[in-house]
């Protein structure tokens, strides 16, 4: 028998001047996708930005929920599928997720669920780098950087594409 243990870290941002100026946008761009969320049942609005390499481009996501759950798709995965969609799916650089609610309490930055992991790991498998992951709340601050898929989906479904 063998034991494996792995062990990760991310950086936590608890200053806004600490981002760099994209990541900066890259988030201001993910909390205005909130806003075009259709969450009428969860009331749970999050949006998703992806920055591409070329360090301008961004594209957005959020949530959209539908009565017959669960029939709705995440944020994280309406960015990626839109980016892929557009032909840039090799081309994703970093993404910030974030969320907002009027009905409960969530003081801590969302993170994705574990389909979106999958997704974003298949994604970054095809780009060839390590996606920035930034993973934001309510609030400004605390800010997850997250440097890889790896941290967020060890041992991840990986095809040889």
């Amino acid at each position: 028998m063998k034991i494996i243990k792995t062990e990760y870290s991310y950086t936590i941002i608890e200053k806004w001047n600490e981002l760099t100026t994209d990541e900066q946008n890259l988030i201001f761009a993910a909390r205005n996708a909130c806003k075009n969320a259709y969450a009428p049942y969860s009331e749970f609005y999050v949006g998703a930005a992806i920055l591409l390499k070329d360090g301008k481009t961004i594209i957005v996501g959020n949530n959209q929920e539908n009565a017959a759950y669960p029939s709705g798709l995440c944020a994280e995965r309406v960015a990626y599928f839109q980016a892929g969609a557009l032909g840039y799916g090799k081309e994703i650089a970093k993404i910030a997720v974030t969320a907002v609610t009027d009905k409960f309490e969530y003081p801590v930055p969302v993170s994705p669920c574990g389909a979106c992991r999958q997704v974003m790991a298949e994604y970054e498998q095809l780009s060839g780098q390590p996606t920035v992951i930034l993973l934001t709340g309510m609030k400004d601050v605390p800010i997850y950087r997250i440097e890889g898929t790896e941290i967020l989906l060890p041992m991840q479904f990986k095809l040889n594409i």
